[in-house]
């Protein structure tokens, strides 16, 4: 049975994969971490093990893993793209020193890690349609640069010391749960709440701007189950394409407005994300997830929005 270590808990994807992994795994054998605890996550914090790590901290790191005998780390806690861009010191200072220290916690305790890479792996001489499994990877930000160099870390450390790396590059995701922490993609989930609050939205991204997306519940599925799969058929062990949409702001727009008429699409594009999206591939080739460990997205736009919608006006008591 896994024992698993959850760093940032409490972000978007976290506060969702804790919930899910205590329903597969036990409540007791998931112990969610957070730098802090922050309001609106108190039934989180209050439903299963919780302790305040710090990753940048070696010895926190150490001691939770060591207390809890933990067999697997979950590594989520990072600093996402637009908010890396404004401190790109810091993004490379959680980032990559946060990553060393799992992986070195990892190779003394000798644990199973998972880490997500993403999409802004990626830059703009990358071939941006059905982008490669194996391609060209130059990305601008100090965010793509920091997923480059962590895919590269965990492979080094998969050769060098046997250590069970995994991982997926994750494209943009979209969530009612818990709103995004300052990516790129963010516009895909206000673009619900608002299409509720208030039957329009005013999109910081470009009309024709493609980019990949994934609905939460693929997401949550696509990290146990690569957790799971046999090792024997891994070869990309830490860094696999994986998606299941690749829509522009129109085409989302055309989607809410099956259920929502009288919705209504404006423009205000914020220069930085839009130049970061524009660095972005427009789709991903995801047949080695596919082959490797039987990926397959369950989700697509319209099923999805159907979902979103349906579960927001419950949210928003609308």
């Amino acid at each position: 049975m896994r024992k698993i270590l959850v760093t940032g808990g409490l972000g978007q994807i976290g506060s969702e994969l804790i919930q899910r992994l205590r329903e597969v795994y036990g409540t007791n054998n998931i112990i969610a971490s957070g730098r802090r605890k922050k309001p609106g996550h108190e039934e989180l914090i209050e439903s299963g093990p919780f302790e305040i790590v710090n990753v940048n901290n070696p010895i926190e790191l150490s001691n939770v893993a060591k207390k809890h005998n933990v067999n697997t780390i979950i590594h989520l806690a990072a600093i996402l793209s637009a908010v890396g861009e404004n401190n790109p010191q810091a993004c490379w200072d959680v980032n990559m020193n946060g990553l060393y220290n799992v992986l070195e916690v990892g190779r003394e305790e000798n644990l199973s890690i998972f880490t997500p890479s993403s999409i802004a792996a990626f830059g703009p001489s990358t071939p941006p349609d059905k982008t490669p499994q194996d391609t060209i990877q130059r990305p601008t930000t100090m965010y793509g640069v920091t997923k480059v160099a962590g895919e590269l870390l965990c492979d080094y450390y998969f050769k060098r010391f046997n250590l069970d790396t995994r991982g997926v590059r994750f494209p943009g995701l979209i969530s009612y749960e818990t709103l995004p922490g300052g990516g790129t993609t963010d516009y895909a989930v206000h673009i619900y709440y608002d299409a509720i609050k208030h039957k329009r939205y005013t999109s910081f991204i470009d009309k024709g701007t493609k980019m990949d997306m994934m609905y939460m519940p693929d997401a949550l599925d696509a990290i146990i189950n690569l957790m799971e799969a046999n090792p024997k058929r891994l070869i990309h062990r830490n860094a696999f394409n994986i998606t299941a949409m690749s829509f522009e702001p129109e085409e989302i727009k055309d989607s809410i407005k099956k259920f929502i008429p009288e919705f209504e699409l404006m423009y205000d594009v914020d220069p930085v994300r839009q130049q970061i999206a524009d660095s972005w591939p427009n789709s991903l080739d995801d047949s080695a997830a596919r082959e490797e460990w039987g990926w397959d997205p369950k989700y697509d736009l319209d099923s999805m929005t159907k979902d979103m919608l349906e579960k927001l006006k419950i949210k928003l008591n609308k």
